[in-house]
């Protein structure tokens, strides 16, 4: 995941736009990712092979953490393997199996925090209809809950 500043902690995978074993270039849009305040399309930082995707459309993940595996032969990225897998001795990393499934109900940061707000915890709400991309609970969606349990 991209870092994205002191202020976002988190990014919510919203769609991928790529699959293990495609070839991508430089630039080409692999993901749409969305922190607490904006929404914005991830570019593959160079030329390669997709080789593996450690997320799936509504996964909340730290800044900063992978999210993709590129077999690349761009030296100028050489810097990122060790980040990406702490194996300084291989070019690629052999992570290649398919991510968790994802939790039941997936909040964006924004829907996460007016609901604390209100003084409840996202983690016990199953009640709530997710409308968001991806099936995420969104902001819009803790609102309407909200308003409906003052009726």
């Amino acid at each position: 995941m991209p870092s994205m500043g002191a202020t976002v902690n988190e990014l919510t995978v919203v769609a991928l736009k790529t699959e293990v074993g495609a070839q991508v270039t430089k630039g080409q849009k692999l993901a749409e990712l969305e922190s607490d305040k904006s929404v914005f399309e991830f570019e593959s930082p160079c030329d390669g092979t997709i080789r593996g995707i450690l997320v799936r459309a509504g996964d909340v993940q730290p800044s900063g953490a992978p999210f993709l595996r590129i077999e690349t032969s761009d030296a100028s990225l050489r810097h990122l393997l060790h980040q990406a897998t702490g194996d300084r001795g291989h070019e690629t990393a052999r992570h290649n199996e398919p991510a968790a499934a994802p939790k039941a109900l997936v909040w964006t940061p924004r829907a996460t925090k007016l609901a604390q707000e209100a003084g409840l915890d996202p983690v016990k709400i199953t009640e709530i209809e997710a409308t968001g991309p991806g099936g995420r609970v969104s902001g819009d969606d803790v609102t309407r809950y909200l308003s409906e349990r003052k009726s």
